[in-house]
């Protein structure tokens, strides 16, 4: 029995001690309905005089945020005050690199969904072996939303002291995280100057080229002297970035320019660099605005155009082509007016479009290409709306405008037709990116506004150029077949792709909004049917059946608020798993190469990419060879988390491919249009670059 005794009394002992070893890399949580924080450790056990890391970590509800050093127009950094015992000492807290938070007329600097602060402690030389290291801290926050609510909380943590130091294997990731998330010391040389209230940051690398920045913004380390909320004008030369500053009217210049410097590469990774130097004479313009701008202008004109050849427009274009051969024997001028009105269309829709997203944005909304359909409304109106035109395809009923190529019917002018005609294409065509658009639109979100605004009506000039010029150009139109017959029966055929695209669009419902959505649809699409019936029923008592047709158009429209959508949940195959910050930390953490890939149930760019390229054979296998993971982060109904990682790489809208090879290293921006080779060259290469430092290796 006294053996007996002592085995359980050490068993018991051992377990405890298992568990404080646990329990001890992270201290008490505070939790609120705004924010969870908590003090965490990477050391299970410290040892006498070695520093060991430990972070403040902040994890927001969706909406609220928090501030970085400089908290822009308004707010209060986080802090945090630790009680050591006699011979520790710990470093300043450390801020991850800031993003700009707009809040009405003023703009933030601080951080939305996760933060997390390092610093490192080194216990007392004097500490011995078996003993416990203890540190206490108390930490203040500002969290903001619509109203600002300051926060505090005290923390503990318990460490036992052992001769060597033990890292805790669960908190690599995190720290890992973390510490890439911090600005790193620039390696290029800069200078930077005030003068007359503008100025400007200009750094100096041989790295920096035109081709290989895609945007860029100064934080400033000091608030007082910059104008937050004024745009930053980029220059771009071959070895240099120049950013124009505004100074805050009446304020003093600084002695030194210290901030910084968060730079967005081609391939959409952001990244923080430190500048510190004394004020100087404002460094010269590079004359390189224009000609940065003028690059991305020719990516959104030539991603208009390409747009045409994606899935989504092909019957939209098809109609087109219809309705210039029918104009093929009438007057140049009536020609040319119609081009003008579809256009105007597409322009008008797409400038709507570039505003809205513009707007959302303004309030904190991640807002990027194709957002609309994020919505079950919008997705549901738009299936009604391909339902109408494959009916009005058909003949069942007619409009009172000439829509070339999308009735039968022939009136003598009809520009209000075209002009809608090309509002449908630009709406059907969302679904869709096409290459060049990404680096666009991105841009496009990060230039002052009028410049951003031109970005957008390039990308529709783009889309319209092929029916402009076939209108316009002397001599286009003979490539087109004369008109006959045979336009009635491809109109009437056309019909039926409107038919698909409306039976997807209630799937893409489905995936929102579950079984409910799908029988509001398929209830609006019967009434619709009735109601293009009626209208199109010509006879006696003509205005009582339009009547009756506009009150059941007017039922569809209000069954719209019953559509209530559900948590999204990805829809991933064999092999594949949700994408989530964690897991993919997680991943990380073992050297695993990582294949990232956000899509959405309504995007066709992203189901032809998963047919030809993600789901082939080849592509499985070798995957399964080189031990790639494979997470898809689901963007149907606008997961905030998707959205940001989108804002992070300088996306705004799927698809968005990454492929994370060596441990550390930036992933790989893969095309928005993949093929098998683009993803087994991505293979070979992780492949060929061998083990991760530190981690399992492929």
């Amino acid at each position: 029995m006294p053996g007996m005794r002592r085995f359980l009394a050490t068993l018991a002992a051992l377990l405890l001690g298992l568990s404080a070893g646990a329990m001890a890399a992270e201290s008490n949580v505070a939790t609120s309905p705004r924010a969870t924080v908590s003090l965490v450790s990477e050391a299970a056990a410290v040892a006498p005089g070695q520093p060991f890391r430990v972070m403040l970590q902040q994890v927001l509800q969706p909406g609220w945020h928090t501030y970085w050093t400089n908290p822009g127009d308004a707010g209060q950094a986080t802090e945090l005050e630790l009680a050591l015992p006699p011979g520790a000492s710990a470093t300043p807290l450390r801020f991850p690199t800031p993003q700009r938070i707009p809040y009405g007329p003023l703009v933030n600097f601080g951080y939305e969904g996760r933060a997390s602060f390092p610093l490192a402690v080194t216990p007392p030389a004097a500490l011995v072996p078996g003993e416990r290291f203890h540190l206490e801290g108390n930490a203040t926050w500002l969290v903001c939303e619509q109203v600002c609510i300051p926060e505090e909380a005290q923390f503990r943590l318990d460490l036992p002291v052992e001769a060597a130091a033990r890292l805790d294997p669960a908190e690599a990731a995190p720290f890992a995280e973390a510490e890439a998330a911090l600005p790193r010391a620039s390696p290029w040389s800069a200078r930077a100057g005030m003068g007359g209230g503008r100025g400007a940051v200009e750094i100096e690398g041989q790295d920096l080229t035109p081709a290989a920045v895609r945007s860029a913004f100064f934080f400033p380390a000091e608030g007082g002297w910059l104008d937050n909320t004024a745009p930053q004008p980029l220059e771009l030369r071959d070895g240099a970035v120049r950013l124009g500053l505004a100074g805050v009217e009446g304020a003093q210049p600084p002695q030194s320019v210290a901030g910084v410097v968060v730079i967005t590469d081609a391939a959409g990774s952001r990244s923080g660099y430190e500048v510190a130097v004394p004020a100087g004479p404002v460094p010269a313009s590079l004359g390189g605005g224009a000609g940065a701008l003028g690059w991305i202008l020719a990516a959104a004109l030539l991603g208009g155009l390409i747009l045409n050849l994606m899935p989504c427009v092909f019957p939209v274009l098809a109609m087109k082509a219809i309705g210039l051969a029918r104009l093929s024997g009438a007057p140049r001028r009536t020609v040319r007016l119609h081009a003008l009105s579809y256009t105007l269309g597409v322009l008008g829709f797409f400038a709507l479009i570039g505003a809205l997203l513009g707007g959302l944005r303004t309030f904190g909304v991640e807002a990027g290409w194709g957002y609309q359909f994020t919505r079950p409304a919008f997705v549901a109106v738009m299936a009604w709306v391909m339902l109408l035109v494959g009916l009005n395809l058909l003949g069942v009923f007619r409009l009172n405008l000439s829509l070339p190529g999308i009735g039968p019917w022939a009136a003598k002018e009809g520009q209000l037709g075209s002009f809608l005609t090309g509002g449908l294409a630009v709406l059907i065509a969302t679904p869709c990116t096409a290459p060049f658009m990404a680096t666009a639109m991105s841009a496009a979100m990060v230039l002052p506004g009028w410049a951003g605004f031109l970005v957008f009506l390039t990308l529709g000039l783009g889309m319209a150029l092929p029916y402009l010029v076939l209108a316009c150009v002397p001599g286009a139109l003979r490539v087109l077949p004369r008109p006959g017959a045979w336009m009635e029966r491809l109109q009437q055929f056309l019909a039926f792709p409107m038919f698909a695209a409306a039976a997807w669009l209630v799937w893409v419902l489905t995936q929102q909004t579950g079984a409910d959505g799908a029988a509001v649809a398929t209830g609006g699409a019967v009434l619709i049917g009735f109601a293009t019936w009626l209208w199109g029923w010509q006879g006696a008592r003509h205005g009582l059946r339009r009547g009756v047709a506009a009150l059941a158009v007017l039922g569809v429209l209000g069954s719209l608020p019953l559509l209530r959508p559900h948590a999204p949940v990805a829809e991933v195959a064999e092999g594949q798993e949700p994408w989530s910050r964690e897991r993919l930390a997680a991943l990380r953490a073992e050297g695993r190469p990582v294949f990232v890939n956000l899509t959405a149930a309504w995007c066709i760019t992203c189901k032809v990419n998963d047919r030809v390229a993600i789901d082939a054979a080849p592509v499985r296998e070798a995957f399964a060879k080189a031990g790639v993971v494979s997470l898809v982060g689901d963007w149907t109904s606008g997961d905030p988390e998707v959205g940001r990682l989108l804002r992070e790489q300088g996306r705004d809208g799927v698809p968005l491919y990454l492929f994370y090879g060596r441990a550390g290293e930036a992933p790989a921006v893969l095309p928005q249009v993949l093929t098998q080779g683009v993803l087994l060259r991505a293979v070979r290469d992780v492949v060929a670059a061998g083990p991760s430092p530190g981690g399992k290796g492929t």
